[in-house]
């Protein structure tokens, strides 16, 4: 019997730690919802000329927003994310190269070379046509 009454005591604490979750959830989403609806139901609904032209800067637009563009600047941002994020790969190995092996330390050149090598590649047949 005593093992019974033990894990009905720990299902009690199980869930009371539930409970604690849903109340808390259950106020974020209440206090949420209170501050929507006041700051809605307390604004000053004024519409005056400048907030009704297209832009917040108060300049009307020179043409239309819908001009077809050159593809290559996107991927000009790509690029600059690709290699930004590789940077990233290249933080816990230069941080912990003290304890690295040779395997490691091989590992790391390899990966720098590669990145080398993009790049040059990006820079021969992409940035040379932009620039």
């Amino acid at each position: 019997m005593k093992p019974v009454i033990f894990i009905i005591n720990n299902l009690d604490n199980y869930y009371n730690n539930y409970y604690n979750i849903l109340i808390f959830l259950l106020l974020c989403f209440f206090i949420s919802s209170l501050i929507f609806l006041l700051s809605y139901m307390l604004i000053k609904k004024n519409s005056y000329v400048e907030k009704l032209i297209p832009y917040e800067c108060g300049f009307e637009p020179y043409e239309d927003t819908r001009n077809i563009f050159n593809v290559q600047f996107y991927l000009v941002a790509l690029l600059f994310l690709i290699f930004d994020l590789e940077s990233l790969y290249l933080y816990p190995l230069v941080t912990s190269l003290l304890y690295l092996d040779m395997f490691s330390v091989y590992i790391l050149l390899e990966f720098m070379l590669e990145l080398f090598i993009g790049y040059l590649y990006i820079y021969k047949y992409i940035l040379k046509k932009i620039i």
